[in-house]
């Protein structure tokens, strides 16, 4: 186990063996953490009581002798629901899931995130409402909110930390307000809130859904702006203040002014915003990231010869991101994550960085694509709220 054994195996480090599938009957679980089976009934009747196990099928027969299947045991991902929003600078996305990650009602639409946090916030609070009748859920159902915004963050305090594409957030109580909007527009009661980067969020939704056995996962998101995620041993790797993984403001050498204020920066002139400014200087109407998208679909060859121009200048920077991290796998998303953007990374990646640190390493694409950080940012408010310090407490709180 990963947490307490023994004598001081609690509640939730008998839920954690249960949802990892390390342990999902009784038998199994007393071997796990060498309580007596009369302990691990007596904790497992309080997850029963909390409606958070349930009995499943029953499973194979473990003696030869033949008798009874063993009852298995499964967390409940129906008793609870987690609201979850993917903020872009002029859109946004948001969805009702179960807590096993499935989606139950979604709604996209345009959010400008310059209009200010309250605006924005209230407005995803109407959304979350709206949903939640939709997937006929009671707002008392509601266990945790989710948010992935395109900038830095604390994930301490929830804040945003100076971010160069979220004017008048810095600093902002992302985290009060939401829970507020959601009381206002649904009657829901205060919650907890989790805020998370988008490209953090993406590569944790994508690595556990795609990839569970890679210890070290690198997503890199290429649309207004450019940012990457690290999910190292299953957990997101953030740094010290929330800003690991801002390879959109390494300076490449170019002349260009970028959104932050300095000159050269790779987003000034390789992210979904660059090429579309580029676009439009020579008379092809594009404003943004999801406008270089449609062009992309659509076969337009000067979008596809600037994206792949990008990409080249994306792939010289990834080669020093591959060879400091060493993934398994690195994962192009976002706008830009088409055919000539993936070719000029992969001709400079691999021309740039040694043989041995891309000899084991897998170039692809995304897997959930635009609900990649809705998952993520589900399984985010999942694992904090069901993590085994956090079950007693909660339990407490329930009364049983």
């Amino acid at each position: 186990m990963n947490s307490r054994s023994g004598s001081q195996a609690g509640a939730g480090d008998l839920l954690e063996l249960v949802r990892s599938g390390r342990a999902v009957t009784r038998g199994a679980l007393q071997q796990a953490t060498g309580l007596s089976r009369a302990t691990v009934g007596q904790r497992l009747d309080r997850l029963f009581r909390a409606g958070w196990l349930r009995e499943g099928a029953g499973g194979p027969v473990d003696s030869p002798l033949g008798g009874r299947p063993s009852i298995t045991l499964e967390f409940d991902g129906d008793h609870a629901v987690v609201l979850v929003a993917d903020l872009d600078t002029r859109h946004a996305r948001a969805a009702v899931l179960s807590l096993t990650g499935e989606i139950l009602a979604e709604h996209s639409g345009t959010l400008v995130i310059e209009e200010g946090p309250d605006l924005v916030l209230a407005e995803l609070g109407r959304w979350f409402g709206e949903l939640l009748e939709k997937a006929g859920q009671r707002p008392g159902e509601v266990c945790g909110i989710g948010l992935a915004v395109p900038g830095p963050v604390d994930s301490a305090t929830g804040r945003v930390v100076q971010p160069p594409m979220m004017p008048g957030w810095d600093g902002y109580d992302v985290t009060g307000r939401l829970s507020r909007a959601l009381t206002e527009h649904a009657g829901a009661p205060p919650v907890p809130v989790l805020v998370d980067n988008d490209a953090n969020l993406m590569a944790y939704g994508e690595q556990r859904a795609g990839h569970p056995d890679c210890a070290a996962f690198v997503l890199v998101k290429v649309s207004t702006g450019i940012g990457a995620g690290v999910v190292v041993d299953g957990s997101i790797y953030r740094g010290i203040d929330g800003g690991a993984g801002d390879i959109g403001h390494i300076r490449v050498g170019a002349d260009a002014l970028c959104r932050c204020g300095s000159y050269g920066c790779l987003a000034a002139v390789a992210s979904g915003g660059a090429v579309a400014r580029r676009l439009a200087a020579s008379g092809v109407p594009a404003a943004s990231g999801s406008d270089v998208r449609d062009l992309l679909a659509a076969g337009h060859p000067e979008a596809a010869a600037l994206a792949r121009e990008a990409g080249r200048r994306v792939g010289d920077v990834l080669a020093t991101v591959v060879t400091l991290l060493n993934p398994g796998v690195l994962m192009i998303a976002g706008d830009l994550a088409g055919t000539p953007f993936l070719t000029g990374v992969r001709e400079l990646l691999y021309q740039r960085a040694l043989p041995r640190s891309t000899a084991h390493l897998d170039v692809v694409t995304s897997r959930l694509g635009e609900r990649a950080a809705l998952i993520g940012a589900g399984a985010l408010v999942v694992e904090h709220l069901y993590a085994p310090e956090r079950v007693e407490e909660r339990l407490r709180a329930l009364g049983v």
